[in-house]
């Protein structure tokens, strides 16, 4: 493992790295050691949200995480095939269930579904999001942080990234979890199937995009 590598984890080995943890674990997960994959069946109404304009909280979505306590960048690649309204998948990072960060393609079965980021801080949260036509089949995500700015990414082949938000959260402990989640908000059963968590230590003469 290099210098730069906090943690990276390819699933190919017969058991999960031993530091990564669960939140809201769902009822069936697998780990497809052929194909080098974690899969992820998600539980039904599962998802993360605080208050802002739908008046709910829901705080149960799935989410594996490590511990880091410095700047970071996290990278993840996603293969889904959504079948129901807002099923998601992609990068978290959380301080609680207050505050915390989440970026994903929320799927939309009559339209364009919405590539987008919610950030939640102080109990609120807000959604920024695009219309996404591409294949849901294959996308990269990362999130970048810089002391308490984090700055968020996709892309199609996980060379050329393209922007999605910058955004800001309220610091309330020196450690943050970070990883992986997925949820469905209106279903059950949808599957997510994540190639890899890789964590990488950010230092100040790497650039940030």
């Amino acid at each position: 493992m290099t210098d730069n590598i906090i943690l990276i984890e390819e699933f190919k080995n017969t058991e999960i790295d031993e530091n990564l943890k669960w939140f809201s674990p769902p009822n069936e997960w697998s780990h497809n050691y052929e194909s080098s994959n974690l899969i992820i069946k998600t539980d039904k109404q599962t998802d993360f949200w605080q208050k802002t304009h739908y008046g709910f909280q829901a705080d149960n979505g799935h989410f594996l995480y490590y511990v880091v306590n410095r700047d970071f960048r996290l990278t993840t690649k996603v293969k889904s095939k959504p079948k129901n309204r807002y099923d998601q998948a992609g990068l978290m990072v959380r301080f609680s269930s207050d505050t915390w960060l989440k970026t994903s393609v929320e799927y939309i079965p009559d339209g364009n579904s919405k590539l987008g980021v919610v950030v939640t801080n102080q109990g609120y949260s807000d959604w920024s999001s695009q219309e996404f036509s591409e294949d849901q089949n294959s996308i990269f995500y990362r999130i970048t942080r810089r002391e308490n700015n984090y700055y968020v990414e996709y892309s199609l082949d996980g060379i050329q990234w393209k922007q999605i938000r910058m955004a800001h959260l309220v610091k309330e402990t020196d450690n943050i979890k970070v990883g992986i989640y997925a949820c469905s908000p209106q279903g059950e059963g949808y599957e997510a199937e994540f190639d890899f968590i890789k964590i990488e230590n950010i230092y100040n003469d790497t650039k940030v995009y």
